[in-house]
């Protein structure tokens, strides 16, 4: 992680940490080093979640990339992954860029940014563009005729994008589904997509008001999807993030599905159908069951660090085309650039339609070791040295050494959020609970003393 970048784009409070002016000089810095690597005047797109700051930190972000001479098309409303799947080889466009802090609060925002391929920028352009945010060249601002404009973009780019992900799903008629979008960017795309496809659907948290996104609702808060499956005997429950681009389920009987499960169902689904490559990758923070599931039915696992971008970079270097994160932010490089919640959503249901199991019988698949993560709340300045202080150090040696092989430990500062992360795994549920809080508890007593 970098000055500004996170392992998900910029991210802060809006108006505060995430200014206006930082808005303008990271879209100028981008501009700016993407103009100079096309030789040419790029095209870029924009799209942002349901966030009541998106409008201003819109405005400003165009401002930033027309002062820097590229064109601009704003398409609005729109899922993270419909960004990514425009600028991947789409009517001329550069690059795109989201503005949307994900599955945090409302106040929270953030910058995401895509080349034209699809992915997501490499480290080294990032490091280029946040020494142009601090110190921008003499040239990075035009004027005259070399200033970049507004477009239009042609057609309704919801529609196109949700024909696209219904276009690789198999019909979902006599499916009944529950859907939580989380009142964030998949308000609409989520409709058009079930809808095309024949599930019978209830949606829920599908208004948006600007403060209500992520607000005990979508994948972070599954309770009320929860009990809305298991009042109305559905098959199955979905819930997106603010920005859709994670998904995790909810069974028939209204259990959580998490991301581990989905990644072996999807996986252990291409092998039989002899679609698989290799197997799958996925972070530090899966279940040990995971990694022993596959290894079990012969297939690969290969692990990266905490963010989704890691995880894409391994499958493409090796390989794979499945992975993700237990949070929910499943890649299938065979369709998407970049973690799609609503194609992951139509994947998992379309299976389900044409095996003719039971969302329950995935969770009985895995055996899974106990495991709790607790967050530290931290601030952004001082969460990347809480691993490196002595009595952090110290009661990370010693709950390792408590577990030895039958259990392990990580501290890591969120890549998304003023936070630290604690988890602890093993096969005794009591004594990962008790070192969980133990090590929460030293963290909290360090960072007050810094």
């Amino acid at each position: 992680m970098g000055k500004y970048f996170g392992t998900d784009g910029i991210r802060g409070v809006a108006g505060t940490e995430l200014t206006v002016k930082l808005a303008y000089d990271a879209a100028l810095a981008t501009a700016y080093v993407l103009k100079k690597d096309l030789g040419k005047k790029p095209l870029f797109i924009v799209g942002r979640d349901t966030r009541i700051s998106g409008d201003m930190i819109c405005a400003a972000l165009i401002s930033g990339l027309c002062a820097a001479g590229a064109d601009v098309c704003d398409l609005g409303v729109l899922p993270t992954p419909a960004i990514a799947f425009f600028t991947a080889g789409n009517r001329d466009v550069d690059a795109g860029i989201v503005l949307s802090a994900s599955h945090n609060p409302f106040e929270h925002n953030g910058i995401k940014i895509f080349g034209g391929d699809g992915y997501k920028l490499s480290d080294g352009q990032e490091e280029r563009i946040e020494a142009y945010i601090d110190a921008p060249p003499a040239d990075a601002v035009v004027d005259g005729a070399a200033v970049g404009v507004k477009k239009e973009w042609k057609g309704d780019p919801a529609e196109e994008y949700a024909a696209f992900i219904a276009s690789k799903s198999e019909d979902l008629d006599g499916l009944k589904i529950a859907v939580d979008c989380a009142n964030g960017a998949s308000y609409k795309t989520a409709k058009l997509i079930f809808d095309s496809l024949g599930a019978e659907c209830t949606f829920i948290n599908c208004e948006p008001d600007g403060v209500n996104i992520n607000d005990k609702c979508g994948s972070t808060h599954m309770e009320g999807l929860s009990e809305l499956v298991k009042r109305g005997s559905f098959d199955a429950g979905v819930a997106f993030d603010g920005d859709a681009d994670r998904c995790l389920m909810t069974d028939e009987k209204g259990e959580y599905i998490d991301g581990d499960r989905m990644i072996c169902a999807l996986a252990e689904y291409l092998k039989n159908t002899g679609r698989l490559k290799r197997g799958a990758v996925v972070t530090v923070m899966s279940n040990l069951g995971l990694h022993n599931f596959l290894h079990a039915r012969g297939m690969e696992s290969r692990t990266t660090a905490v963010g989704d971008r890691y995880v894409l970079e391994e499958m493409v270097k090796e390989g794979f085309n499945v992975g993700g994160e237990q949070s929910g932010h499943i890649i299938m490089t065979d369709y998407c650039t970049t973690g799609d919640g609503e194609m992951t959503a139509v994947q998992m249901l379309s299976m389900l339609k044409k095996t003719g199991m039971k969302a329950s019988d995935l969770s009985k698949k895995i055996e899974s070791f106990a495991q709790v993560m607790i967050n530290v709340e931290v601030s952004n300045q001082l969460k990347k040295q809480v691993a490196s202080l002595p009595a952090v150090k110290a009661v990370e040696a010693e709950i390792a050494g408590l577990f030895g092989k039958d259990g392990r430990i990580l501290i890591r500062p969120s890549g998304t959020e003023p936070k630290v992360r604690v988890m602890v795994e093993g096969s005794d549920e009591e004594k990962v609970r008790a070192m969980a809080k133990k090590a929460a508890d030293v963290i909290a007593a360090a960072v007050r003393e810094v």
